[in-house]
């Protein structure tokens, strides 16, 4: 069942999170064991991220470097037909334009076809460590409207082999949103444009980047409202769990807490302090979108489900 049916029919504010894919040499049991504490809260859909090939250079015997890819964490597409199996529920997996050719996407997205998956969410992803900044395969896209094209299309009968007659495909398509704007965005506003223009090349609804001010998120809905942006926006949450968060969030995804928040942190000694403020704002963040009337609330777990299951409980 794709994400708008699940959100048309919602009679409240739903609940899903997002997980990642185990370290390799991990089992899926690793990945059950971090969703079953939280099915009974009715998860619509979970997501599935995906982790790009990264790169390292080993000296041969003659002195020369090779390049050799390394991949930590098992595909995000049989994961999310295990959990689809396992649990009856939907799961969405991410797309991403880093280290795919045109070819290769068009070839995942009718795998997941052929495995009944018909939620995608469709990604930039990240520049790998050994970039300075985002570098696109030579052969795919440069940026998430552009992969959202190719999906669209394809949802038209449209493949890369045009002489070739195919079904249609009939997926989903999320796309990403950021209330704090993109790191890369000169601002805000031309932010909004770039989202529109996701929305008009597909985009069916939006999940947001991870946010700590709900001010923030209200006033992102408001901004894409007014320049027609009509699609369900879904907030994004994350509760803070270690003292390394307090630091690393902030920097790596580009946010900022608000001060009330920032001062309970700052009177952490440990991780568990850490945690229990972690809940406390997640709870409150929680109630006031629910009772805002959010369409749904989507939570980060990390593949770490006890947070997010203490607010939960108090929420669903």
């Amino acid at each position: 069942m794709k994400v708008t049916d699940h959100l048309k029919a919602a009679k409240d504010t739903l609940f899903s999170f997002e997980i990642l894919p185990p370290l390799k040499g991990k089992s899926i049991q690793s990945i059950f064991d971090g969703i079953d504490p939280l099915m009974e809260f009715n998860p619509k859909f979970v997501n599935v991220t995906y982790h790009r090939e990264e790169y390292i250079y080993k000296e041969r015997e003659n002195g020369l470097l090779e390049k050799i890819a390394i991949r930590k964490r098992p595909g995000t597409v049989g994961i999310c037909a295990a959990i689809m199996n396992k649990y009856d529920v939907d799961a969405v997996p991410h797309l991403i334009c880093g280290g795919f050719s045109k070819e290769e996407t068009e070839n995942a997205l009718i795998d997941l076809q052929f495995l009944g998956i018909d939620n995608v969410l469709a990604l930039r992803g990240d520049s790998i460590k050994t970039e300075s900044s985002f570098r696109p395969h030579k052969d795919g896209h440069e940026f998430a409207v552009d992969l959202i094209g190719q999906i669209g299309e394809m949802n038209s009968g449209n493949y890369l082999m045009d002489d070739i007659k195919l079904e249609p495909t009939d997926f989903c398509i999320g796309a990403a949103g950021y209330p704090e704007k993109h790191f890369e965005a000169m601002n805000l506003s031309t932010d909004l444009q770039y989202l529109k223009a996701k929305v008009d090349a597909g985009a069916e609804y939006i999940v947001t980047q991870m946010f700590f001010d709900n001010a923030k998120y209200f006033a992102f809905v408001e901004a894409c409202r007014e320049i027609g942006i009509t699609v369900p926006i879904i907030p994004g949450l994350k509760p803070i769990k270690t003292l390394k968060h307090i630091s690393f969030l902030p920097k790596f995804f580009h946010i900022d807490y608000p001060e009330e928040l920032s001062k309970e942190l700052l009177k952490c000694k440990t991780n568990a302090e850490v945690a229990e403020v972690g809940v406390e704002w997640g709870i409150h963040q929680s109630k006031e979108l629910k009772e805002a009337g959010a369409p749904c609330i989507h939570y980060y777990t990390m593949s770490n489900s006890a947070s997010v299951k203490s607010i939960a409980k108090e929420i669903f």
